[in-house]
């Protein structure tokens, strides 16, 4: 049997195994009528999914059989998603389950439309699970955490531009984990045994940060007591990482461009060349082509940064990734804080899809970290993550937007699928490609176009 879609029914009433097992054929069921049939059946068949009736025989009025077929179950298989099955007056043992780590609850009479979107959920959770635990076997780039069709393509163009000698540019917003994508490049390289120096622009007030990266002679300046180098020479022969770029003071802007181009540098008083072996990565949350419309940042120094560029998407616009990078985090938090392994309750996980990110991967991080060490028992809540859920007469603009929305989706979704191939990603769209031309220009997506090839 497929371990994936197999789904234990643990219930003791023979009218019930029929119910159920009829009613959920779009999985493969099998039926434990007692604790003993259950662990023989866990063991046998692995099932990703458990309904379990808490009153099992030999005491079918009372729960405790239930919950030490729950304590066994957890202790041989941990990761099994365990949905009990109480009674209408149950309610405390059912939350007593929960705590000891079933994934939910339902209480009979049993609806088994209700009861199949439960099932369902817990098979898409596991299912994600999955593909992170196969991510991180794989490890294309140990420490990103992404399984959504968007970061794919980024992560394959990482894996090609890094054993190159290439600048790179990374754009994206804060906190979208620019600077794990530069380390990545550095990682992948053929410098990844050489320093990787980071500089962060906007960290370092402007008239610290030309002795920052340059360095400088004794007597430069008042308190330059003695030769001091900078980040860009301690990055000789690695890789050197300047993050916010786009905050880079002007008058240092032609400095840099000269180190850029001459691959040569001069320590602040100093008057000897040195010449510098490194490779270049920015990175910035700021649109450079407007700030060189403003006169801020120079469009010489701009291309020689943008040799290749990679548009890193938002959190909130990574399919899948904010339920498998939260899963992963609390994980981590658990184990830092030597912690027993918590959940996310199922409020937590639609506030967590629902939530906008401004912050993206930074803020997650944040609320996760907190939540897991103020969070009681084994479930970290919506309210531990102080994120609430939108209002259930929350309704999208009109029918058109949401139509918008999800074709827009679905487009660059193909394009990825395809490899960014048009003409194959009009196909598996079924669509022709100029109807495809067509969309792009009706959603403002030309940029697409222009970064994707048509054979």
């Amino acid at each position: 049997m497929t371990q994936s879609r197999l789904l234990l029914v643990v219930e003791d009433d023979p009218g019930l195994q029929k119910q159920l097992k009829w009613s959920f054929e779009n999985y493969e069921v099998v039926v434990a009528g007692n604790r003993n049939e259950a662990i023989a059946a866990i063991r046998r068949y692995t099932p990703s999914v458990v309904t379990l009736d808490l009153g099992l025989p030999p005491d079918p009025t009372n729960a405790s059989e239930g919950l030490a077929t729950l304590r066994e179950i957890l202790a041989l298989a941990p990761a099994t998603k365990i949905i009990v099955v109480t009674g209408n007056d149950d309610r405390a043992n059912a939350i007593h389950a929960v705590a000891l780590g079933a994934y939910d609850f339902y209480q009979k009479p049993i609806d088994p439309d209700i009861l199949g979107l439960i099932i369902e959920r817990a098979f898409q959770l596991d299912a994600l699970e999955r593909d992170y635990q196969n991510l991180q076997l794989q490890k294309p780039l140990h420490g990103v955490i992404a399984t959504s069709p968007q970061m794919q393509a980024v992560m394959r163009m990482v894996e090609k531009i890094a054993p190159t000698q290439a600048t790179v540019l990374l754009l994206g917003e804060s906190g979208t984990g620019k600077e794990l994508l530069a380390k990545a490049l550095h990682r992948l390289s053929s410098r990844a045994d050489q320093p990787f120096v980071a500089v962060n622009c906007a960290a370092i007030p402007e008239t610290l940060l030309e002795s920052e990266l340059f360095g400088y002679e004794k007597g430069a300046f008042t308190g330059a007591v003695a030769q001091t180098k900078g980040k860009i020479e301690y990055a000789q022969g690695g890789t050197f990482f300047l993050d916010e770029i786009g905050d880079l003071p002007f008058a240092l802007q032609a400095k840099l461009l000269r180190f850029i181009q001459e691959r040569v540098i001069e320590r602040l008083g100093g008057r000897k060349e040195i010449p510098i072996d490194v490779r270049i990565i920015c990175a910035t949350h700021r649109k450079l082509p407007d700030l060189i419309d403003q006169g801020t940042f120079r469009g010489d120094l701009y291309y020689r940064l943008s040799e290749i560029v990679v548009d890193i998407p938002p959190l909130r616009e990574r399919e899948g990734d904010i339920t498998t990078i939260a899963n992963a985090l609390l994980q981590r938090y658990c184990r830092e804080n030597n912690m027993k392994e918590k959940h996310f309750s199922h409020d937590a996980a639609q506030a967590m899809e629902a939530y906008h990110w401004p912050g993206n991967i930074r803020e997650m991080e944040n609320k996760i970290k907190r939540a897991t060490i103020l969070s009681d028992g084994n479930f970290v809540t919506a309210a531990d993550l102080e994120i609430g859920l939108p209002a259930e007469n929350t309704m999208p603009l009109n029918l058109k937007s949401v139509r918008e929305a999800a074709e827009t989706v679905a487009i660059k979704r193909a394009l990825n699928y395809a490899d960014n191939n048009v003409s194959e990603a009009a196909k598996l769209l079924g669509i022709t490609r100029p109807t495809l031309y067509g969309l792009f220009e009706k959603y403002g997506l030309q940029g697409l176009v222009r970064n994707h090839s048509e054979d």
